[in-house]
């Protein structure tokens, strides 16, 4: 059974930072290509990082260029998200998102999201 739990989400001035974790229990994990999205409310889900299998190239959507950086430890089956200078559109509920594609198939799994709120 593949889970993904999201830890580290909270309440947080603007202009303050948080560290989002999300621990995989997937054998496989350094295979999958890992991602973090943000559904605010009345909204989409959207795309805030990408990190590839082996850690060697991300991709971010606007909103977080400059402030976010994602990182993975493999040997952990961790994927991380560190946000800084945090704005109010910032806010919603963040999702972390594993994603392989082989021969075999397509397999994503989901996590069940963490709250962030920015807000003073």
């Amino acid at each position: 059974q593949v889970q993904l739990v999201e830890s580290g989400g909270g309440l947080v001035q603007p202009g303050g930072s948080l560290r989002l974790s999300c621990a995989a229990s997937i054998a496989t994990f350094s295979s999958y290509a890992m991602s973090w999205y943000r559904q605010a409310p009345g909204k989409a889900r959207e795309l805030v990082e990408r990190i590839s299998s082996a850690g060697g190239s991300t991709n971010y959507a606007e909103s977080g260029k400059g402030r976010f950086t994602i990182s993975r430890d493999n040997a952990n089956h961790t994927v991380y998200l560190q946000m800084n200078n945090l704005k109010s559109e910032d806010t919603g509920v963040y999702y972390c998102n594993a994603l392989k594609t082989a021969w075999a198939g397509r397999f994503e799994y989901w996590g069940q999201g963490t709250q962030v709120t920015v807000s003073s």
